[in-house]
């Protein structure tokens, strides 16, 4: 062992001390000394131990330069974890510690000091070489980043030695290096961007200007007090212990401020690094200079009013003061800085309580307080005394503020119940946060009381001993102003204006209908006038609803509530009673004799009952309305009255509630009308009558609305209020919109008085039959009527009816497609979208290109002429060679990525300079053949004349060009590659003749045409030579080929091409002579290194590429991907976008990707995993993309690309992950950022010559490299990528092999992209205290392993309380930087192109839109890029483009209602971090965290804009199952968002018409979903009762109705599926816009054919079931979908699993619903009405059954089958029980398909009881139409059919049990019972056939009576759960389901076995779900069949 002089023993000792307890943890570590793969022991420290692990790194890094030395580490790593782990009780430290013992015990032997004779003196004189070696002579040539791992490796190196030397023999070398390194050990630390504290060599960020200024304004420490610091000594006097302070170094404002609050030393570091980049980002933009010193005033001031705007509004609101203070005579911009470094220091260690923004206000109003009192003596306001400057520890803050906060919030997500808890149970984020929106969070106190109500409950119980995980019992507190009630209400509270609206126009249209005429213009009756007017009774009652929804909805509020709110509430409900009185006794009066209430009302009310009360009511009723319609007129004082927040105000309008902005949808009217007075001032006094009358009818429809529309606290009135759209709009959005919906409610569209679609088609046809039905007498029933003597046939009526108004209620969804579809269409047109959308396209206009790229994409600077018109010559060559140098960079990304092969990429470069050639060199692509066409034509041409082949020549400007450029160019390289002066002349000769002869029309003359064949083939062998120097290896032999052919040239133009060439060469030979007087040989003198040179080379491959190209590149690129970037780009260029800043004055942004568990690299394993069918992921992605894989071959076999020296397997990972959704596809993406801003920095500051030579081609020498030092540091500046891998640190220690192999990839990563960041959440085990600790740390990659750069500690565990994507993000974003933060998922990519656009796109934040509003969130649009694997991924592409596109663009202008749908949008950083973040994160109500933070950022006064000239890559879904799973999930949220308070708050404050689209664009959506099919089981269901009732039949055959045809066509419910028509219109919209609409009409064709409508009609079940079971027992939860290639075949049993409840039981139902339709009605109905009225609920059976067959690979396949029947069986038999998985057994899946009933509200279960009931209807009425019951309509026939059912069921049972009991012992016995059983079955059967007149049809309709019967009992059993375990009859329930499960599995099964027989179908399907496969010659049925071809290797 070592020899540490006297500390020998006790280290052996120590070592080899027995282990004292016995392992009881399973393992947790892998053995590091196995596998090539596992990462080194460092990585693998258990967390308890991290201590060591720098210990260990050491090691391992002087391991290879002293290996004795790294030995002394371990041992020294080794004593350190026993000491502080003696009895190895931390998980995984009694491996760990064996594992390190036993590699000492192997280097004690193994090793021997190098540098001296005993361990003490090695370990001192390795150290002191190391501190001079690297130290001393390294700290001014080493960069920061090296100097800070050399003094953690020398720190770590002093401490190793001071446990192995005695203090007394260390030597005075060795103390003096050591108090150096301690001394700058501070000064050189791994940084993140900005080396602060390095002395030395610094990099070049260091040295900018405004970096300069932001240090030394945050350094400015004067005027502060020094805090003191206790020192460690305690001094007596007189028995009283008095530490002693001293003051302590402080560098800048947050070291003060983190000395006076306690922060942490991360986080100072963190925000200080963050604090400076965004003020020398802000600070750069306002300066004019390039050189300053002081920070600008106003970028302070701009910095503190964007960060403190939130919390003013907080204190505006709360009516208390300010704290941000600044005295007279104060340094001003001291104070702002010290506020805004407070608030930043605060908002770095809030963690989870970043999330309550309100919360960060009262925090940082109580710090500022004490700031303020400690810089200016001021006296604490409650103690009197005076603020101290004592420092307080570093975790105090976190310890007394955050860590109470924290664990209220904890206290609270534990109530949730992992999702199980109803809402009103628990407190979430939003209410803890709206706590502090009221006066009482001041109880609080500062510090804060922890006995204060926010912490403690008086009536919480507190268990003694409460566990980590147990859940918090006792009496919850109450919500906080809202409460999230599963309940549809919600729909209706939150839209109550809509829903007036509709509902209000319906009875007026019915009303208009229902009078004779059935005019429109009966209106204007007395009588229909009358009648009309009924609509403020309705109006009333419907207020009246509103108000009681208000109490019952927010009654678990109640408690946080104010009285003077809850007196509000109840007032409210009683006006709103009193109007329900008050106007039907008014409206009384019109009437003369009336009954039921009324007539009590009226006899109660007296002589009250006038008109004229009525009219007096309804004016007062108005009043509040009319009123604000009047203020708008009055925008001031609108405006005052709408923001104001002074005590006067609110006390007006604590009743009218006008601060909630009851009348803001009035504003659309207004505008409208304005708008038409100003656009259009000619417009006719009747249009303007219209517009006038539209604001009367929002008037009427919101009568009251001051009363009904009460928001319940005015919570959000400190926030900007929802701003309105500007007049320029609104006349699109109010009229244009307000015309479709007006027009789908009946109004009048022309003098005509002709009436809307639904009033002509549904409302008149049923008018007239449902008064003849109401008259109607019926008495002949063909079941038993309970009340056959009741009138007027309500049920009918009702039946008839009730699709009508659901297909009303979804009408506007309707129209709304068509609005959407127009209106985007003109908008995209208008933005030039697709105008160049093909190659050819491309072609014609990329002349245009360059100017374009100049307008848009290169920043003007002062002296730009291009705004007078003109450009020099200098300028024009740099704009070509910019753009040549970005067109350049991106053909070589498309090369890289694989999409071109080497010859496209030739084809598409374009030179860098046409400094010496004429005319514009385009590329390649554009001049391709065109110089074998002209050598064609010339050869040809037999005329004499010149002019006339010229002119052909000129008519063909690229060939003109593509001639002149080979011409001057074949001259320049001959001129430079020739050596001897008069061989230049010979050249220059020849040169001077050509041009001569052209200028005297001589050139056919004096030149022979059939030449030049022979020339161009010689010309052509002479460049290939050139570029081929690598395939020869004598130089000598080289030259002399090249010189041959040079000859030959020469030759060939002096002798076969020139008429009398021979004389020129004549006079360049008559002095050729050698120093010998020999005659030389011509032409054999060249510069054979000029081939070297990059830039002479590109001339040489340029001028080879237009001579030898003799095919048009017409197809070139032949890939369409890179087809549609290179289309898409050029066409952007013409598109509106802000003018490109500079670099350095660009916004700076940072870019954040959550990451949890996915894949991030494939390995080489998983590349050649075959599946079920033989098929790979490599195999399998070679066939997708041939034309990929042969591009990736051609690059990687290319020697001169260098791959050689890679490894090949490594290059062909990367190649198969970067066409999957990985990790690594989307960071390689996403630093295409960085390389876009340092070409654009190479482009801004370098010289004319450099970017003239070319951004590749230049050589770095000095002057160069600090071109791209500046340009690194500029990127530093403005660009920052964050990857937030939550689980990282775990990874790297796990067990897993794929967990390990993830973490060794995203290390790799962050090796190849040094600029990307790593944040993660470490968790670590903490033995002092027996508890787990947490801490956010970021990290970057080093040389070999990971560098900690920060280290935040956590209150807890940051991801157990929300949702985990957005906590993930929300722990990340610390560590984000600049001004704009962009987030990008998993599943995303970018393209190098379009991160050329980022600084374009950024400027749209600095652009004012709607009064002086900058937009808060940017959208950009995406490209789906996985739409090309199967038919399915093509729907989801179409889908998802139509939505990221034109569904958008509408959102976001005109109607203003796009929020945050995921990515890859674009946020105002410091806008968002003030409000709560980029997301919301309370459990399962933010499932859809995304979408709330637009709401929220809409709700605080921001605004979203969209913009479509930058897109970015999205993966989506690919495989049936994925899509369900996704659309399940989004379906979740949606029902989830319904009972939010934003969608509440949104849809009160918005106007009317934003209202409807916010509505219709969001919740409303799945609503018109649901409703959809909610209207088909109404519509069956109505059917049914009238036809088993016998009613339809008697209707339909009276004499009384003679428009049987008429009513028969308005109860056909096609319209209802004109929704799923009408939606696919934006599709077709937008792929007409961007690709032809030719091209979308085909597209829909074959979609079509495809079965498209089958995979839109059956995710239309998946969107509405899960949908409605959400907001009815909730359940929603994140549904992983995976992200990988979806080719193998799912079986049966894992379809039959997803989809039974959702799609199969529905669909059964549907299917005997029309079956008993058309049994028992087909009699008196005519086939073709019947089907006419019912086909397109056939489809959706049919769809809904068979749609995860039909779209499932080798569904149909008859072996697959087999298998999938023989799973299902197995499958079905297993018994469950606890551990079993749903996939293993029916009976655990059963019991988790009832998981949301076991936990939903009482009310949820009555309501499925409820539902249940309608199954019983099949066995009344279908009973009394048996033959058996011979007509009899006496209840008894019913009740006797439930004799039978019991009978049956009991007969069941007694076989079960038999089975179950006698079985095994009494087989006999048992088969006897079943013998006597069916015999007595038979008697039976006989006896009814034979005497009771039973027949086979009756046992056919039996099955469809009984079998829904016994559903009905199966689904109240499940409900009622608990009863019946009690009562012994789980079991029976679970035998009947068990049952009911085989039928359905056999019902569903039986077509696909019959399909499967026929091999032809198999065939079919594969062409159906791979067609666009096919349509790229692809082997999908080689893939399918598993059958490969081996003639293709995989590798």
């Amino acid at each position: 062992m070592a020899s540490t002089s006297g500390g020998d023993a006790a280290a052996a000792a120590s070592m080899s001390r027995p282990l004292s307890r016995r392992m009881t943890r399973a393992p947790t570590m892998i053995d590091p000394t196995k596998g090539d793969t596992v990462p080194v022991d460092s990585e693998l420290v258990p967390s308890s131990l991290a201590v060591i692990a720098p210990i260990l790194r050491v090691a391992n890094e002087v391991e290879r330069e002293n290996p004795r030395v790294a030995y002394l580490c371990r041992f020294h790593a080794f004593e350190k974890a026993h000491k502080t782990d003696p009895t190895s009780s931390g998980r995984g430290v009694r491996q760990f510690k064996t594992y390190l013992l036993h590699r000492l015990e192997k280097e004690e032997t193994e090793t021997r000091p190098i540098l001296a004779k005993s361990d003490p003196r090695e370990i001192q004189k390795f150290y002191q070489d190391f501190c001079e070696k690297n130290i001393r002579q390294g700290q001014h040539i080493k960069t920061p980043e090296e100097m800070a791992k050399i003094y953690q490796i020398a720190t770590v190196l002093y401490d190793v030695l001071r446990t192995v030397v005695p203090y007394a023999k260390v030597d005075e070398e060795t103390e003096n290096y050591a108090k150096e390194v301690e001394r700058n050990r501070e000064q050189y630390e791994h940084y993140n961007i900005l080396p602060l504290f390095a002395i030395g060599v610094k990099p070049a960020i260091m040295e900018l200007p405004e970096i300069k200024a932001a240090l030394r304004a945050i350094r400015n420490m004067d005027n502060l007090p020094v805090p003191r610091v206790p020192v460690a000594h305690n001094v007596q006097d007189d028995n009283v212990i008095l530490p002693e302070y001293r003051d302590k170094s402080i560098n800048d404002i947050l070291d003060w401020l983190a000395s006076i609050f306690g922060f942490q030393k991360g986080n100072v570091a963190n925000q200080r690094e963050h604090l400076i980049l965004i003020l020398a980002n802000m600070d750069v933009r306002i300066r004019r200079s390039e050189e300053y010193d002081m920070l600008d005033y106003h970028t302070i001031h701009q910095l503190k009013e964007k960060t403190f705007k939130n919390y003013e509004k907080w204190c505006d609101y709360l009516h208390c003061k300010s704290n941000l203070k600044f005295p007279p005579g104060a340094g001003r911009q001291q104070l702002e800085l010290l506020y805004i470094a407070l608030y930043l220091l605060i908002w770095g260690e809030a963690s989870n309580v970043r999330f309550m923004p309100e919360c960060l206000c009262y925090i940082f109003h109580n710090m500022a307080t004490e700031i303020h009192g400690i810089i200016f003596g001021n006296a604490h306001p409650i103690t009197g005394e005076t603020y101290q400057t004592a420092r307080h520890g570093d975790e105090s803050f976190l310890k007394d503020v955050i860590a109470p906060i924290y664990d209220v919030i904890r206290k609270e997500a534990k109530r949730n119940r992992g999702g199980r808890a109803s809402h009103s149970a628990w407190r979430n984020y939003d209410d803890l946060n709206e706590y502090f929106w009221s006066k009482k969070c001041f109880k609080l106190g500062w510090p804060m009381d922890r006995n204060a109500d926010f912490f403690v409950h008086t009536d919480e119980i507190r268990p003694s001993r409460v566990k980590h995980e147990q859940v918090i019992t006792g009496k919850r507190k109450p919500k906080t102003n809202f409460v999230e009630m599963r309940t549809f209400w919600h729909l209706f509270r939150s839209f109550d204006r809509m829903w007036i609206f509709f509902i209000l126009a319906f009875q007026t249209m019915l009303i208009v209908a229902w009078d004779p005429s059935g005019s429109i213009t009966s209106i204007f009756e007395e009588e229909v006038f009358v009648r009309v007017l009924s609509i403020f009774i309705t109006a009333a009652f419907l207020n009246l609803l509103g108000a009681t929804l208000d109490i019952i909805l927010s009654w678990k509020a109640w408690g946080s509530l104010k009285f003077s709110q809850i007196l509000r509430y109840l007032l409210k409900f009683a006006f709103a009673a009193m109007w329900a009185v008050i106007l039907p006794i008014g409206y009384s009066g019109f009437g003369n004799n009336p009954t039921g209430i009324v007539k009590f009302l009226t006899n109660w009310a007296g002589g009250l009952r006038t008109p004229l009360l009525f009219k007096f009511a309804v004016a007062l009723y108005l009043a509040p309305n009319i009123l604000a319609v009047l203020l708008f007129f009055i925008p001031p004082v609108r405006k005052f009255v709408e923001r104001s927040n002074a005590r006067i105000i609110i006390l007006i309008m604590w009743w009218a509630q006008a601060r909630m902005i009851s009348f803001l949808y009035f504003r659309n009217c207004f505008w409208v009308e304005e708008c038409m007075k100003t656009h259009f001032p000619f417009s006719s006094k009747k249009t303007r009558k219209e517009t006038n009358f539209r604001i009367l009818l929002c008037v009427i429809v919101d009568h009251g609305s001051s009363l009904t529309s009460l928001y319940e606290l005015p919570v959000y009135d400190f926030l900007d209020s929802v701003d309105v759209v500007q007049a320029s709009i609104q006349f699109l959005r109010g009229v244009t919109y307000a015309f479709f919906l007006f027009f789908s409610y009946g109004r009048v569209l022309n003098s005509g008085g002709k009436s809307h679609y639904l009033l002509s088609k549904y409302i008149l046809p049923l008018v007239k039959p449902t008064k003849q039905i109401w008259k109607m007498k019926v008495d002949d029933y063909q079941w038993h009527e309970f009340y056959p003597n009741a009138t007027h046939n309500f049920g009918v009526i009702l039946a008839i009816w009730l699709p009508i108004v659901l297909v009303y209620l979804m009408d506007a969804q309707i129209w709304y497609a068509i609005f959407s579809t127009i209106v985007g269409g003109v908008l995209g047109a208008f933005s030039h979208l697709g105008e160049i959308r093909t190659l050819g396209m491309l072609r014609s206009r990329f002349e245009s290109v360059p100017i374009a790229f100049r307008k848009r994409l290169v920043p003007r600077s002062k002296t730009d002429n291009t705004k007078r018109g003109y450009m020099d010559s200098l300028e024009e060559r740099k704009n070509i060679a910019k753009f040549s140098q970005v067109w350049n960079e991106f053909v070589h990304s498309l090369r890289l990525e694989d999409l071109i092969c080497h010859r496209e990429r030739d084809l598409l470069l374009v030179p860098y300079t046409s400094s010496k050639v004429s005319v514009v060199q385009w590329p390649p692509f554009l001049l391709a053949s065109k110089i074998p066409i002209a050598l064609d034509m010339a050869k040809d041409f037999k005329k004499k004349d010149d002019g006339e082949l010229f002119s052909k020549i000129r008519d063909d400007d690229y060939m003109y060009s593509a001639v002149i450029e080979c011409y001057e160019t074949l001259r320049e390289i001959l001129f430079e590659l020739l050596e001897d002066e008069d061989d230049k002349y010979a050249i220059r000769q020849i040169c001077e003749k050509v041009e001569t002869s052209i200028q005297q029309h001589k050139f056919l003359t004096e030149f022979r045409m059939n030449g030049l064949p022979m020339l161009h083939d010689k010309l052509e062998k002479f460049l290939k030579l050139l570029l081929s120097d690598g395939d020869y290896d004598d130089e000598d032999l080289y030259k002399s080929h090249i010189i041959n052919v040079l000859q030959d040239i020469m030759e060939i133009i002096t002798q076969d091409v020139m008429s009398e060439g021979h004389e020129i060469l004549k006079k360049a030979q008559s002095h050729h002579y050698d120093d010998d007087g020999k005659r030389e040989q011509r032409f054999e003198k060249i510069h054979i290194h000029l081939l070297r040179n990059k830039s002479w080379r590109e001339k040489v491959v340029r001028l080879h590429v237009l001579l030898s190209e003799k095919e048009s590149a017409i197809n070139v690129p032949m890939n369409l991907d890179a087809r549609r970037r290179m289309t898409f780009f050029t066409n952007s260029l013409f598109m509106s976008m802000p003018y490109a800043p500079y670099v350095r004055n660009m916004l700076s942004f940072s870019v954040l990707t959550p990451y949890y568990k996915e894949d991030v690299l494939y390995s080489w394993d998983e590349l050649h995993e075959e599946n079920e069918d033989g098929i790979s992921i490599l195999f399998y992605l070679q066939r997708i993309y041939p034309d990929e894989w042969s591009n990736f071959n051609e690059r990687v076999d290319d020697p001169k690309l260098g791959y050689a020296s890679k490894d090949r397997k490594e290059l062909i990972r990367h190649w198969v992950s970067y066409r999957a959704q990985t990790l690594s596809r989307t960071v390689r993406g996403m630093m295409y950022y960085r390389q876009a801003l340092d070409l654009q920095c190479f482009l801004e500051y370098a010289e004319d010559q450099a970017i003239f030579s070319g951004y590749r081609t230049i050589e770095k020498s000095e002057a160069h490299k600090k071109i791209f030092d500046y340009s690194q540091a500029l990127t530093d500046l403005k660009f920052t990528y964050v990857v937030s891998c939550q689980v990282y640190g775990n990874q790297k220690k796990s067990s897993d092999a794929r967990d390990r192999s993830c973490a060794n990839n995203i290390l790799n990563l962050m090796r190849t992209y040094p600029s990307l960041r790593i944040a993660y959440i470490d968790e670590r085990e903490e033995k002092v205290k027996s508890e787990k600790v947490y801490y956010s740390v970021l990290v970057k990659g080093g040389d070999k392993l990971d560098e900690e750069i920060y280290r935040i500690k956590l209150p807890g565990p940051p991801t157990e309380i929300g949702e985990g994507k957005p906590e993930n993000q929300n722990h990340a974003i610390i560590f984000t930087r600049g001004e704009a933060l962009q987030t990008i998922d998993m599943n995303q990519d970018n393209y190098f192109e379009e991160a050329f656009k980022m600084r374009n796109v950024l400027e749209e934040f600095q652009k004012s839109r709607r009064k002086s509003r900058k937009p808060t969130i940017l959208g950009l649009r995406e490209h789906i890029f996985t739409g090309s694997v199967s038919s399915l991924a093509w729907f989801m592409s179409n889908q998802e483009t139509s939505f990221v596109t034109i569904g958008q663009r509408v959102l976001a202008n005109p109607l203003r209602v796009r929020f945050h749908y995921g990515h890859p949008d674009i946020f105002d950083r410091l806008f968002h971090i003030t409000r709560g973040g980029i997301s919301k994160a309370s459990k399962i109500i933010n499932l859809s965290e995304d979408i709330f933070s637009g709401f929220n950022s809409t709700l605080r006064g921001g605004y979203i804009t969209h913009h479509e000239y930058i897109q970015v890559g999205k993966g989506r879904d690919v495989g049936m199952n994925q899509i369900s799973l996704f659309e399940a999930k989004v379906a979740n949220g949606n029902g989830e968002q319904t009972l939010s308070r934003d969608i509440y708050r949104l849809g009160r404050r918005f106007d009317f018409y934003r209202m409807l689209s916010f509505y219709y664009t969001t919740v409303g959506f799945y609503f018109s979903s649901m409703v959809t099919v909610l209207t088909v089981y109404v519509f069956l269901y109505g059917r049914m009762y009238m036809v088993l009732s016998g009613l339809e039949k008697q209707i339909i055959q009276s004499s009384i109705i003679n428009q049987s045809k008429s009513l028969e066509e308005a109860l056909a419910p096609q319209s209802i599926f004109q929704i799923g028509v009408l939606l696919v219109l934006p599709m077709i919209m937008e792929i007409g816009l961007e690709r032809g609409f030719r091209t979308a009409i085909g597209d829909f064709i074959i979609m079509q054919l495809q079965l498209a409508s089958v995979f839109f009609t059956f995710q239309l079940g998946t969107k509405a079931h899960y949908y409605g079971r959400t907001i009815l027992h909730g359940g929603s939860k994140y549904r992983a979908t995976g992200r990988g290639f979806v080719v193998f075949h799912a079986k049966f049993a894992d379809n039959y699993r997803r989809y039974s409840r959702s799609h199969f039981v529905k669909a059964l139902e549907l299917f005997i619903l029309l079956v008993v339709y058309q049994a028992y009605g087909n009699s008196y109905r005519s086939s073709n009405l019947y089907l006419f009225v019912t086909w397109s609920m056939w489809f959706l059976v049919v769809s809904w059954l068979f749609a995860p067959f039909i779209f499932n690979p080798s569904g149909f396949d008859w072996q697959k089958t087999v298998d999938d029947w023989t799973d299902w069986k197995r499958w079905m038999g297993n018994r469950g029980g606890i551990g079993i998985q749903p996939d293993k057994s029916w009976e655990s899946w059963w019991d988790g398909e009832q998981e949301h009933l076991k936990y939903t509200t009482v009310r949820g279960r009555f309501l499925e009881i409820l539902l249940a009931c309608r199954f019983f209807i099949y066995q009344y009425g279908i009973v009394y139409h048996l033959d058996i019951s011979h007509g009899n309509r006496n209840f008894w026939v019913y009740a006797l059919s439930w004799v039978v059912m019991v009978i049956v069921l009991l007969v069941l049972k007694m076989v079960s049990m038999g089975r179950r009991r006698f079985g095994t012992d009494f087989q006999l016995m048992f088969r006897i019972l079943k013998g006597l059983l069916f015999l007595g079955f038979l008697s039976v059967m006989t006896v009814l056939f034979e005497v009771c007149g039973l027949t086979i049809q009756d046992l056919l309709a039996s099955i469809l009576a009984f079998l829904p019967t016994g559903w009905a009992m199966l689904l109240i059993g499940q409900t009622a759960r608990g009863l019946l375990k009690g009562l012994k009859f789980w079991e029976s329930i679970k035998e009947l389901a068990r049952a009911y499960e085989y039928v359905m599995g056999l019902i569903i099964f039986m077509p696909i076995a019959v399909l499967s027989w026929f091999p032809f179908v198999s065939e079919f399907q594969t062409r159906l779900l791979f067609n666009q496969a096919f349509s790229r010659g692809l082997q999908i049925s080689m893939i399918l069949s598993g059958r490969k071809d081996r003639s293709t290797p995989e590798t």
